[in-house]
C-alpha cells in the first residue's frame, strides 16, 4: 500500500496553523460573549432537506457542492455546507421562539465539494453568529460591529474593507425581480446554461454568477436601488448612521447581493486583498424569511460567517505559546516523585513536559528542541535532600534549591 495522504481538499492541522486558528476562534468567542452570545454546537450532518430547502434545489451548493448520501436507514443525509440553516433548524427544534431574542455563536468544520484553493478546502472551518428575533436596523449595526471587533482584536482590521449594501424589503425585491427578468430575458442567449435556468427560478442568483460571460451581462443590469421602497431606504439609512456612531468605516457596494429569497435589507462582506486575489473573509446579512421557509414561525434573523482558515492567514504571526518546563527524573525512584512535582507546577500555571528516558545530555537536547526555558533535574542526591536542580536553558545557569521553593523560583526567574 502506498503512502497514506489526507483526501484531496482536506488536511491535518497542527503546529503554527493550529495556533493561528485557535487564536481566531478564541477572539471570536471572547468578543461574542461581550455581546451576549451563547455557544450552540449543531450536528455536523443534518437531513438533506435542512439545507436543500432554504438553499434551493437548483442552487450550485445543492447540485454541485454538497456532500450528500443515504445512510443505512435510507435517510438522505448531508454534511453541513454552512451553519445558518442548521442553526435555524435548531432554533425550531428546541422551541427557542419562547425566549426571543436569541444570540447564538457556533464554529467548526463545514464541507463543500469544490476546487481546493488558498485558504479554502473541501473540509474547511467557519465561525458563525446568528441574532434571531429582532427586526431593527440597530441589530444589523450591532452584528456588523461585532464582526469588526473580532477583526480588531486580532489586529487585522487594517487588512480588510467593509462592503455594505441593502437588498430592500420583499416588496422591493418583487419589483426588482420583474426588472431583472425583463433585462436578462433580452440577453438570454449570452447567459450560461445555469443562468438561463435561474432566469425562470430566481433571476437574482444570476447576479452572483462567477461565469465570465454572465459577468459581462450582469455589469449592465439595472441597479437594485431604483426598485427600493421608502421603507427600505429608511432602514438602510439607520444602518449607515449606526455604523458611523460606532466608528466602523464602510464602503457602499451596490453590486453586493444575495440571490436567495429569504434575504432582505442589509448585506455585508469584509473583503481583503492581502491573500492574493480579492476574497471575502466574513460575510452576512439579514434573513427575515428563512425560519418560516424551514417550517418555523415568522421570525426575523441576522447573521454572518467567517472563514477560519482565511482569517488565520491574515494574522501577522502565529500566537506564541508558553514555553515549557521539562522535568528530568534520573533513576526509578525519582520517576514517582517527578509525577507529583509536575502536577504541582501545572497547578501553578506552568506547562510541564516530563522526560523520563535517555541520558541527561539527550534529554537537554530534546528540551531545547521543545523550546523549553527551564529543566528541573531530579536525581538520587536531590531526592535524599528534598531538593531539585533547576537549570536555565537560555543562560546555561543552574542552581540547587529546596523542592518547596521551586514554584516561587520559577516565577522569579521567568
Amino acid at each position: 500500500m502506498g503512502k497514506l495522504q489526507p483526501a484531496r481538499g482536506t488536511r491535518d492541522i497542527f503546529g503554527e496553523d493550529a495556533r493561528r486558528m485557535e487564536a481566531v476562534t478564541a477572539a471570536f468567542e471572547a468578543t461574542a460573549r461581550t455581546y451576549g452570545f451563547q455557544l450552540l454546537a449543531t450536528p455536523i450532518f443534518e437531513f438533506t432537506e435542512v439545507f436543500a430547502r432554504p438553499l434551493g434545489e437548483s442552487s450550485d451548493i445543492v447540485t454541485k457542492e454538497m456532500y450528500s448520501f443515504s445512510d443505512r436507514g435510507g435517510e438522505a443525509i448531508t454534511l453541513r455546507p454552512e451553519f445558518t440553516a442548521g442553526v435555524a433548524r435548531a432554533f425550531i427544534s428546541a422551541g427557542m421562539q419562547q425566549s426571543l431574542p436569541v444570540r447564538l455563536m457556533s464554529h467548526g468544520p463545514v464541507f463543500r465539494y469544490e476546487r481546493p484553493q488558498k485558504g479554502r478546502y473541501r473540509q474547511f472551518h467557519q465561525i458563525n453568529a446568528e441574532f434571531i428575533g429582532s427586526e431593527t436596523p440597530e441589530t444589523d449595526v450591532e452584528m456588523i460591529t461585532m464582526a469588526w471587533r473580532v477583526l480588531e482584536s486580532l489586529d487585522i482590521v487594517d487588512k480588510v474593507t467593509l462592503h455594505l449594501n441593502t437588498l430592500g424589503d420583499r416588496e422591493s425585491r418583487t419589483v426588482y425581480r420583474d426588472r431583472l427578468v425583463t433585462y436578462f430575458g433580452a440577453h438570454k442567449a449570452a447567459l450560461s446554461q445555469d443562468s438561463q435556468r435561474r432566469l425562470d427560478t430566481n433571476p437574482m442568483r444570476i447576479l452572483d454568477s462567477k461565469d465570465e460571460g454572465d459577468r459581462v451581462v450582469v455589469e449592465k443590469a439595472p441597479p437594485l436601488d431604483e426598485s427600493l421602497t421608502q421603507a427600505s431606504l429608511d432602514f438602510y439609512a439607520r444602518v449607515e448612521d449606526g455604523l458611523r456612531a460606532c466608528d466602523v468605516p464602510f464602503t457602499r457596494d451596490t453590486r453586493l447581493v444575495r440571490g436567495l429569497d429569504y434575504y432582505t435589507h442589509t448585506a455585508f462582506e469584509f473583503i481583503t486583498d492581502a491573500l492574493g486575489a480579492q476574497g471575502t473573509v466574513i460575510g452576512g446579512g439579514r434573513y427575515d424569511g428563512l425560519i418560516e421557509q424551514l417550517g418555523g414561525p415568522s421570525v426575523p434573523g441576522m447573521g454572518w460567517a467567517g472563514g477560519l482558515e482565511r482569517l488565520a492567514l491574515l494574522l501577522d504571526a502565529a500566537p506564541s505559546v508558553q514555553r515549557p518546563v521539562v522535568i528530568m527524573p534520573m533513576g526509578d525512584a525519582a520517576v514517582r516523585a517527578a509525577l507529583s512535582l509536575a502536577e504541582d507546577l501545572r497547578a501553578a500555571g506552568h506547562t510541564v513536559i516530563a522526560d523520563r528516558s535517555g541520558n541527561l545530555k539527550k534529554r537537554l537536547t530534546r528540551a531545547a528542541k521543545a523550546g523549553a526555558n527551564h529543566a528541573v533535574i531530579l536525581g538520587e542526591d536531590e531526592l535524599a535532600a528534598d531538593r531539585v536542580t533547576l537549570r536555565n536553558l537560555d543562560a546555561g545557569d543552574q542552581e540547587s534549591l529546596p523542592r518547596k521553593a521551586l514554584t516561587d523560583r520559577l516565577a522569579a526567574w521567568s
